[in-house]
């Protein structure tokens, strides 16, 4: 049998693609998170854990399985990227974020930055579909 004539590529190309994206850092591949980040993330992670705990020995074990399912559903589906953004309220109203009062609702919105870069909605299409990488919309120069 001849062998496969194909010339074996990744798919999306260029694993770096500096003009888009930047130059590549290594900092970021050595040095871990801050611990206060990790701790934060850890509580985070139990805080949920033993609401569902709690759910379970409540209601049954039927309830936390619907949220969670629920919770996939919601974070799977967004608009493509373009000139609305997806709001994901379904999400945050599932899990409680609309109560959250973070930064952006009280400082600048990053979108009235002079920095900012509108999305490329192919390039946005393109990571989506698995053939490109990178982020989606690099907002910032």
């Amino acid at each position: 049998m001849e062998a496969s004539k194909s010339i074996p590529h990744e798919i999306g190309g260029v694993r770096s693609d500096a003009f888009r994206f930047g130059l590549h850092g290594v900092k970021s591949d050595i040095v871990g998170s801050h611990p206060l980040e990790s701790s934060y993330h850890s509580a985070k992670v139990r805080q949920e854990e033993l609401k569902r705990k709690i759910l379970a020995n409540t209601y049954g074990s039927a309830l936390p399985m619907k949220l969670e399912l629920e919770l996939q559903i919601l974070s799977r589906f967004q608009r493509p990227s373009g000139s609305i953004p997806s709001s994901m309220v379904g999400l945050e109203a599932l899990t409680g974020a609309l109560d959250d009062f973070g930064f952006e609702d009280y400082l600048n919105d990053p979108k009235d930055s002079e920095s900012f870069r509108p999305a490329d909605m192919h390039h946005g299409m393109e990571v989506r579909l698995g053939l490109s990488r990178g982020p989606v919309c690099p907002s910032f120069i």
